[in-house]
């Protein structure tokens, strides 16, 4: 099934689409944020630009939505028409090719997805603060 858009259409279409601040990336900023966690974000020095970023701890955390990094993506990949088959599975390339980069700097990378941050938003706050907390122990 080809893409039933035309290039300018689809290129209109993704451009509304946000990959910065999204609703769920901004919920688990602001729950780390109450409980005392200073972090930047968006650090485009890092591979992958990282969503939120703990420097002093060299912990990148990435908040990746289900659809577009496709999360469980080889049990509904074959549903997709081959475009998004393909934009996902670059997506899904991107990311490991980005925590490989990461890993090998001496960063520790912290994934989570937009269905835990939907269904239990302060396990998601504890897993990244426990990380950043473990990591600050090890550098004592």
């Amino acid at each position: 099934m080809a893409d039933n858009l035309t290039p300018a259409q689809r290129r209109r279409c993704m451009s509304s689409v946000r990959n910065k601040d999204t609703g769920i990336e901004t919920a688990l900023r602001s729950a780390l944020h109450r409980r005392g966690a200073r972090f930047r974000k968006h650090v485009s020095s890092l591979p992958g630009t990282p969503d939120i970023v703990f420097m002093s701890a060299r912990v990148a955390v990435f908040v990746d939505g289900d659809f577009w990094h496709g999360f469980r993506f080889p049990q509904w990949a074959s549903s997709l028409s081959p475009f998004w088959e393909v934009k996902i599975l670059k997506n899904r390339q991107r990311d490991k090719r980005n925590h490989r980069r990461l890993r090998r700097m001496g960063w520790v990378v912290v994934r989570v997805w937009q269905h835990q941050i939907e269904n239990d938003l302060e396990s998601c706050v504890s897993r990244v603060l426990s990380t950043v907390k473990g990591r600050k122990e090890q550098k004592s």
